[in-house]
This record gives C-alpha cells, structure tokens and sequence, in this order.
C-alpha cells in the first residue's frame, strides 16, 4: 500500500462537474493499493497519518499533527501509485489491486482514518474521472509504502 500525503491549504474533488468532497486545512491522500495488501498494512498507514508531524508549531517549526491543528482529510484512490516504469515507456500497472480487493480495502482504509481522526474524512469515488483541486502548503509532500516501514 502507497500513499501520497500531501498538507494542503484547502483541496477538492469534483466529478462530473459535481463538488464531492472539500477542505481547509489538512491533507489530501492519494492511496495505492496492491493485491497484496492486509488489514496490518492500513493499521499501520491510518496511524503513521494522524501522528505524523508536519504542522507549524508556535515557533513555525513542523511540530504538530492532524489531530492537534484539527484539520481534515480527503483520501483518494490513486492505482497509477503502483505504476512500474521499469520498461518501456507505458506504465505497468500489474502490481495495482484489482476492483474486488481494492475497493474494501480502499473503503476500511477511510473508515478507519476517520475513527481515528475523529471526524469523516473526505473521499473521491473509486475508478471515477476526478478532479483533483490542492493548494499544496510549503510544499510538503510524503511519500510512504507499507512495503518500506522497516
């Protein structure tokens, strides 16, 4: 399981036109997942997500969570997270779940964010042409994969 968490400004998904999900504050998630992929790997995920500290602190040094500045989530599911750009210049997304193992875990993945955020997070619709909206804050951008938490 990748994902990209990026701290934004504000962020939003729209599809067909339609406003899906909006936010201020917080971080905009685009998560990958591979067949192999187990309930160990977004416990792991949802909890580095909420501690993970790269928030000002009173001094402007990246020093508080999520949960301390009470900011938001939107996760969007992201296959393209899995490409394999080893050969050829086309992506290979054979290392991309599948819909009937993807979408579960896609699903317990923002459900459990939520329990631990405290509050809903916002969501995307798997396989739907998204338009993905950020102001992304600094920049800061993290990349993590369960693959690599050693």
């Amino acid at each position: 399981m990748r994902v990209v968490i990026q701290r934004v400004s504000h962020a939003s998904v729209t599809i067909d036109g339609i406003q899906k999900s909006s936010i201020q504050t917080g971080f905009l998630v685009l998560l990958g997942v591979e067949e192999a992929d187990t309930q160990e790997d977004i416990d792991w995920l949802c909890r580095k997500i909420v501690a993970l500290r790269v928030f000002d602190d009173e001094n402007g040094v990246m020093n508080r969570s999520i949960m301390e500045v009470g900011g938001d989530i939107i996760v969007v599911s992201q296959f393209t997270l899995m490409a394999s750009t080893k050969k050829g210049n086309r992506p290979s997304y054979i290392r991309a779940a599948g819909h009937a193992t993807a979408i579960p875990m896609y699903e317990v993945f923002c459900k459990q964010l939520s329990n631990l955020l405290g509050k809903p997070v916002g969501t995307g619709e798997f396989g739907a042409d998204m338009k993905v909206e950020l102001l992304n804050d600094g920049p800061v951008t993290i990349c993590m994969d369960t693959k690599n938490k050693e």
